[in-house]
């Protein structure tokens, strides 16, 4: 069980085919791209380098599409620093954030922190560096429409741990 496993996989492919269903972007670049999207997952800059894997397996394929499936993989992540140009590229990143958000997210959040060893605080520190901001990153109407109740789930648990870490 990881933290970045085929589940999370397949639900970023699910959220992403909803958002770009609604918002009209390219279904076979989005799907695509969200397949591949973590191939590279233990690399240091993981979506630049997915995003070379992404190339290669799709070598041969149409230029255009395996552009923009390798641009969306690029931008996909929010450490990365590669904003998304193309509708494509905004869907997988905000099918992406929406998987670390909610309740899916808070359990991603303590199985992440416990493959790298971190303490309680240290997730703590992560809710509030990222999680809690991912909502004011998000690009699509569709999105932030999901956003709104996986975020206040954020906010409670957050709350509610904080206040248990502090009563006694």
């Amino acid at each position: 069980m990881s933290s970045h496993d085929e589940g999370h996989v397949e639900r970023v492919m699910k959220l992403a085919e909803f958002i770009a269903r609604r918002e009209g972007a390219d279904l076979e670049v989005v799907l695509t791209a969200a397949r591949l999207h973590d191939i590279a997952r233990d690399a240091e800059n993981h979506a630049v380098e997915s995003a070379k894997k992404a190339r290669e397996i799709l070598k041969g394929r149409d230029y255009k599409f395996v552009s923009s499936v390798v641009h969306a993989i690029e931008a996909h992540s929010f450490s990365s620093g590669i904003e998304p140009r193309t509708l494509e590229a905004k869907v997988l990143s905000d099918a992406d954030k929406l998987d670390a958000m909610g309740a899916i997210g808070v359990a991603r959040a303590f199985l992440y922190s416990g493959e790298r060893g971190r303490s309680i605080h240290d997730t703590l520190k992560h809710f509030e560096e990222k999680l809690l901001r991912l909502k004011d990153q998000l690009y699509t109407d569709t999105a932030r429409e999901i956003a709104e109740d996986r975020h206040r789930f954020l906010e409670l648990f957050y709350a509610r741990i904080k206040r248990e870490l502090d009563e006694f």
